[in-house]
């Protein structure tokens, strides 16, 4: 493969331990470098399926910590096997079961990707994130070595213009450049990431269950939460949970005749999976 045909692309794993169906699915750059080669089993969803089987051997991979509390840029890989059926979707037992996937007809997929090396700096999302929110085409001090076509490639990663999906397309220039971020870092007394204090006089108001569901559904990665194997938790699956039985409205004698009344819905944000 010459370097003009090879892809690149970014790979979401969760870094820490989160138990499905009595099984920890953690995996992180330890775990990667550890096994030196793996199967990408469990994506569940239907565009990030369709990503890898576009994958080749040979293509590059950004190792990606999400779903934790510090989420970046971990190491480096490569695509080792293209992709085949994941047989993990047949096993009744595996956190990422889908029981309307046959052996005959697979519905799912996944690669092998093999350990290169860990990042020297880990490129954090905050750090991705505060280049793409600068209005300025020149990089901070700290960072000028990635240049204004660094701080392009940087804003035009679908990590920071649209987060959610675990398997993203990745740029040759932006490859690039977050290798050598990893290789040279240097933004170590920079201060980003963090939240202005508000300067708002209103009173803050006390939080309802709607704010708190709806906080409890997101995460680092600026999504909610996710079906995913190894993989993070911040993508929606595309397997769809079985709809229960509609409940029947109730007849209320008022006296003089019956009146019907449906059934009060829930006001509560219901948490996605």
């Amino acid at each position: 493969m010459t370097s003009t045909d090879r892809k690149y692309w970014l790979m979401k794993a969760e870094p820490d331990s989160r138990v499905v169906k009595g099984k920890d699915v953690k995996f992180s750059v330890d775990d990667f470098e550890a096994a030196r080669a793996t199967p990408w089993e469990g994506v569940r969803n239907f565009e990030a399926r369709n990503l890898m089987k576009e994958m080749s051997i040979g293509d590059k991979i950004l190792f990606y910590h999400s779903n934790c509390k510090s989420p970046g840029i971990a190491g480096f890989a490569e695509v080792s096997k293209e992709a085949y059926p994941d047989y993990t979707a047949w096993d009744s037992s595996h956190p990422y079961f889908d029981p309307k996937t046959k052996q005959d007809d697979p519905k799912w997929f996944m690669i092998d990707a093999t350990f290169l090396s860990r990042a020297e700096h880990f490129v954090p999302l905050s750090l991705l994130r505060h280049i793409a929110e600068s209005a300025k085409s020149d990089p901070p001090d700290e960072i000028a070595y990635i240049g204004t076509d660094g701080m392009k490639a940087v804003k035009a990663m679908p990590l920071v213009t649209r987060g959610r999906l675990s398997v993203q397309r990745v740029s040759q220039e932006c490859w690039g450049i977050i290798q050598m971020m990893s290789e040279k870092g240097g933004w170590e007394e920079m201060t980003f990431g963090k939240k202005k204090p508000s300067t708002s006089t209103r009173p803050r108001q006390p939080a309802t269950k709607n704010s708190r569901a709806k906080t409890n559904s997101t995460n680092n990665d600026g999504g909610g939460s996710e079906v995913e194997g190894k993989v993070d938790a911040s993508e929606e699956p595309d397997i769809k949970p079985k709809k229960g039985k509609k409940r029947k409205a109730s007849d209320v004698d008022t006296g003089t005749q019956k009146v019907t009344v449906p059934h009060r819905r829930s006001v509560r944000t219901k948490k996605e999976d």
